[in-house]
Formats: structure tokens, C-alpha cells, sequence
């Protein structure tokens, strides 16, 4: 079983294709592409955590044939977007507006928004979030887990550490001196 990360589906809202610059043609396109790349990576027993705003426009019954065609077992951290009827919808495992929990013995902070200051940020905790659609600058262990800047699908939490890892190490030199890296963050 592995755990997923996710945010800002905004499933049926015509809106978010202009506002996101989202590269799909019609709103049935947008969330058929966003089901594809969901099921491609979460399987039927994986745990994923979408991190608020699922769905805006179609009715809770259309929201429940959706998120019963959505594989794994799924969390709602409360977006702004969220309406009671999403937060009711019988397909989810659990809802919450904030949420802790442990991931490869990585402790975590789950909100739709991004914090400047979280528990234990001092200590190596991890903020994840939404909310931002990938426009806003991270600060040191944050991680916008949103559709838009994760290729329309959800992410695991070690895709996310690792693509911290491979940036290219930054140097500084002056003129007396040869260039070096600087220690990772």
C-alpha cells in the first residue's frame, strides 16, 4: 500500500481552465484526463489525501459516481471550495480541515493552505498543501501537492523529496577562492 498526495481538482469547473491555464478543451476533457492520471498511479488499496477543493458545479451524486470510480482509499482535508455535500459524500474514508500523520517515517502537516509556520518545522516536519494551484513560492520542506503543478495527477511523498534532492547543487566562489557546493538544505 502506498500514499498519495493531491489538491485542486476542482472536478467539473469550467473556471479553473482559464484561471489555471489548464491545457484541456472542455470541461468533460479536463476531468477525464484528471480520473485518468488519478487511476494510473493510486491503486485499489493505496491511501490518498486530497487536500481540498474536489469538485465544484456537479451535484453530490454526480461528485460520489466520480469519487467511487477513483481508486484507493480516500481523505478530504476541507478546501475553501469544499461544500458539506463533498464533505458527506459516502466515498470518503475520512474529512478534516487539518490533519498530522506519518508517511515513510516522514512526519507531515496536511492543510488545504500553505502555512508560513507549522508544528515542528524546526524538527523536520513537512507542510503539504493546496490552495496556491503551484504560483506560490515554497519555503524549505513545503510542498504544493495541487493538480496544477504535479501533471494533473496525485503525487507520493518520495517523488516529492526526491525532486528537492536532484536540484542542481548551488556554488559560490570569490576570486581568491575555487567554487564549492554549498551543504544541502
Amino acid at each position: 500500500m502506498a500514499t498519495f498526495f493531491t489538491a485542486d481538482t476542482h472536478f467539473g469547473h469550467g473556471g479553473a481552465r482559464g484561471l489555471y491555464r489548464r491545457p484541456f478543451g472542455s470541461i468533460g476533457e479536463m476531468d477525464a484526463a484528471l480520473e485518468r492520471g488519478w487511476n494510473a498511479v493510486v491503486g485499489p488499496q493505496d491511501e490518498v489525501w486530497h487536500l481540498g477543493d474536489f469538485a465544484i458545479g456537479p451535484k453530490p451524486a454526480a461528485q460520489a459516481a466520480l469519487l467511487a470510480r477513483l481508486h484507493g482509499r480516500k481523505h478530504l482535508i476541507l478546501g475553501n471550495n469544499d461544500s458539506a455535500a463533498t464533505a458527506a459524500l459516502p466515498g470518503w474514508h475520512s474529512t478534516a480541515s487539518y490533519a498530522e500523520l506519518v508517511v515513510d517515517s516522514q512526519p507531515l502537516v496536511l492543510c488545504h493552505y500553505a502555512f508560513r509556520s507549522w508544528r515542528n518545522m524546526a524538527r523536520g516536519w513537512i507542510n503539504l498543501h493546496g490552495h496556491s494551484h503551484g504560483r506560490l513560492a515554497p519555503m524549505p520542506r513545503q510542498f504544493d501537492v495541487g493538480v496544477d503543478p504535479r501533471g494533473f495527477r496525485p503525487v507520493a511523498l518520495a517523488e516529492l523529496l526526491a525532486a528537492t534532492r536532484l536540484r542542481a547543487p548551488r556554488l559560490r566562489a570569490t576570486a581568491s577562492e575555487p567554487p564549492h557546493e554549498d551543504p544541502a538544505p
